[in-house]
């Protein structure tokens, strides 16, 4: 399965099957998903998904709600992000047996603003 990173940093992966996407991340992006094959999957909601979402370029979140806080990270580590204003469309909800509840919604087009 071929991976991808995206980085300013790294320019010779050691990993099997990996290419850095270095330069604009979001034509990166887009060319792959214009290409043949199989979905994007993704993990992770950081700064790189965040660009990602706001090209609109992700079609689909899954959010793992733990029951438990952590107590770290910064602003960096939150979903919501000052003018990331997307539109999402519930499609599941499982809760697993550890007590972790996965909710997955699809991305929709944010053709509203907030005030």
């Amino acid at each position: 399965m071929p991976k991808y990173v995206a980085s300013t940093t790294l320019e010779s992966p050691t990993w099997q099957n990996t290419t850095v996407l270095a330069g604009d991340l979001v034509p990166s992006v887009q060319a792959l998903k214009d290409s043949p094959g199989t979905g994007i999957l993704m993990h992770g909601f950081g700064p790189v998904a965040k660009s990602l979402a706001q090209a609109g370029l992700l079609d689909e979140l899954h959010l793992w709600l733990n029951p438990a806080f952590a107590g770290v990270g910064d602003a960096e580590d939150l979903l919501l992000s000052p003018g990331l204003n997307i539109g999402l469309q519930h499609r599941a909800t499982r809760t697993l047996s550890n007590g972790v509840v996965v909710v997955s919604y699809a991305f929709q087009a944010a053709e509203w603003a907030t005030s």
